[in-house]
């Protein structure tokens, strides 16, 4: 496991992220993350949802809007006061995944895209938590960031370009954990789930923080739009990143998506 720090903790990092964008709208590209992994999940309308760090809401809303029982939270008061301001009618709140107000077995699914790789502490009672609200062959569907040349390439570059714009601040907040494709496994293994499928995914490829490799309605850098539609590159960009991804997919995706089942008792 690797840890990546920078001058802001995590907590101060979110809190501002979703300060400085509006909510999302609900995604509406299919072939991309996360909303492609949601739908190999929650493949029909019969259980109840619930989206761990629900963030901004772009899968919250879309599941909402397609009427499904689901129910949003995430850690950040001003992302949930937010969404709240622009669909009143939106299940979400406050709370903390590690100490969930939950019964046991309440969902049929639990989504959580970007979550727990923003747990400092108590990873493991996280999931544990995740495993305790699921119903016996419910199915969980988790987003963690990779351990590997693709995510430090991106810490660099994240550090080169603080040191430009700050001087020489030293980055010693913790901001996100990176695990090697095993140890995201290993994780809810231990907490007794059964992984089924584990992707290697892009979410937003290194070549995308490249105006040159973005697509041309990308050019111009537009968070909220990248969220809805994906983060798009250029054919160059495309042509390179799925041949990296061919040949060396553990080395870069940036994120692992992992499917994984509560066994029925």
């Amino acid at each position: 496991m690797r840890i990546t720090y920078r001058t802001q903790h995590v907590k101060q990092y979110w809190t501002k992220r979703w300060d400085d964008i509006p909510a999302d709208a609900p995604m509406e590209n299919a072939d991309v993350y996360p909303l492609k992994y949601a739908e190999l999940t929650v493949r029909s309308n019969d259980g109840r949802i619930l989206e761990a760090g629900c963030g901004a809401g772009r899968i919250l809303r879309y599941y909402k809007n397609r009427g499904y029982d689901i129910v949003g939270i995430d850690f950040i008061k001003g992302a949930v006061e937010k969404l709240k301001g622009i669909d009143p009618e939106l299940n979400v709140e406050v709370g903390d995944i590690t100490r969930l107000r939950f019964e046991e077995n309440s969902f049929k699914y639990v989504l959580s895209f970007g979550l727990y790789h923003n747990l400092e502490h108590g990873l493991d009672k996280a999931i544990r938590e995740t495993y305790r609200v699921l119903q016996p062959g419910g199915g969980v569907c988790a987003s963690f960031r990779a351990d590997n040349i693709q995510t430090r390439l991106t810490d660099w570059l994240a550090d080169h370009r603080r040191k430009k714009q700050a001087g020489s601040a030293h980055a010693t907040e913790f901001h996100k954990r990176n695990l090697k494709r095993s140890e995201f496994v290993d994780v809810f293994n231990r907490a007794g789930f059964k992984v089924e499928k584990v992707y290697h995914v892009e979410n937003m490829p290194i070549f995308y923080k490249f105006r040159f490799f973005r697509s041309q309605g990308h050019k111009i850098f537009n968070e909220n739009m990248a969220r809805k539609e994906g983060y798009r590159l250029s054919p160059l960009g495309n042509t390179i990143q799925k041949i990296l991804i061919r040949y060396f997919p553990d080395q870069f995706c940036n994120i692992y998506v992992a499917i994984a089942r509560k066994p029925e008792r």
